[in-house]
């Protein structure tokens, strides 16, 4: 495998194992690689609900077998996986899943680390919030176990700061990354996207905010729309067809024409740009090809500008001057 420069764009492995199959998956893990691709992200969930069974594991199986077979390759690449959102028994989420109780964040990392053949992550997230523990209980079970680093997907900023709060005061680590839907559009406000099932899964001005004011990671899930951007044969969904998005579209043509680039592919350079770091969940190697080329693509000033003009009113700046 190369030596290509590091790719900022992460490869989700939401659908290795069930809807994707090994030996494709194997390619699209080498290739990504190959490409100066770092960040592989799954968790112990994928994909419960594409499964013969039921349940989750099947993701991290593949990417179990794929590190065994390319010896060395860990050493190039990072392993993020979530835990809390596996279903207790099938059939039976989301009223009954395993939570985030010490309890449950243990077994389940236990079998992440079993099921991925490695003996440490580079990245742990919780995959969404579970009101029916305290934070402070989850944050105290993170403690002990062989991750570098924790983050939240699908939290809100309030119970992230405050886990974050929790951690510092017990000398633990705390909460550096965020994970949540974004893309270039955005959907009606009170919607959420197709794929979101969680009441603060789309990225917010506030959870934006948050993250910028602590220097947090922010990963960006869905952000190409499952390719409505540019699948003649996806609709862009209905939650986004609103007069806030007719001036968006209206730039991202216009930059794409100028770039001679998909229309994809200037929505992951625009999150760069945004500091959100997109995540692609292709099955197709073109698709993972595309997506390298776009996280590469370089916007002028002048693109970002004419992109980011739909969000800029001066008046709401919290740094003007008044």
């Amino acid at each position: 495998m190369s030596d290509a420069t590091p790719s900022p764009l992460v490869l989700g492995a939401m659908m290795f194992g069930t809807t994707i199959d090994e030996a494709t998956s194997f390619a699209l893990l080498d290739r990504f690689v190959e490409r100066g691709g770092v960040w592989i992200d799954t968790a112990d969930c994928y994909a419960f609900w594409a499964s013969a069974d039921g349940r989750g594991g099947g993701s991290e199986r593949v990417l179990g077998r794929w590190l065994a077979a390319r010896p060395g390759v860990r050493a190039r690449v990072r392993i993020a996986t979530k835990l809390g959102a596996e279903p207790i028994e099938p059939g039976s989420w989301p009223a009954r899943r395993e939570g985030l109780s010490a309890a449950a964040v243990h077994d389940a990392f236990a079998g992440s680390l079993d099921r991925l053949g490695i003996d440490r992550v580079d990245l742990l997230w919780l995959h969404r919030e579970d009101r029916s523990v305290p934070i402070e209980e989850t944050v105290e079970a993170l403690a002990g176990l062989a991750a570098d680093r924790f983050g939240v997907s699908n939290f809100p900023a309030w119970l992230v700061e405050r886990g974050r709060a929790h951690a510092r005061a017990i000398g633990a680590t705390p909460f550096d990354a965020l994970q949540l839907n974004a893309s270039y559009l955005r959907p009606r406000p009170g919607t959420l996207p197709p794929g979101v099932v969680h009441r603060f899964g789309v990225l917010s001005d506030e959870q934006a905010d948050h993250a910028a004011e602590h220097g947090m990671d922010v990963w960006a899930y869905t952000p190409l729309l499952s390719g409505a951007y540019d699948n003649p044969e996806k609709a862009i969904p209905a939650v986004y067809d609103h007069p806030g998005n007719t001036a968006r579209l209206a730039a991202l043509d216009a930059v794409a024409a100028e770039t001679g680039a998909a229309r994809g592919q200037v929505v992951l350079a625009w999150l760069l740009s945004r500091g959100l770091r997109p995540m692609l969940g292709g099955s197709k190697l073109h698709q993972l090809d595309a997506a390298l080329d776009g996280v590469a693509l370089q916007l002028t000033p002048r693109q970002l500008e004419r992109l980011d003009e739909p969000d800029r009113y001066e008046w709401a700046d919290p740094y003007a001057e008044r």
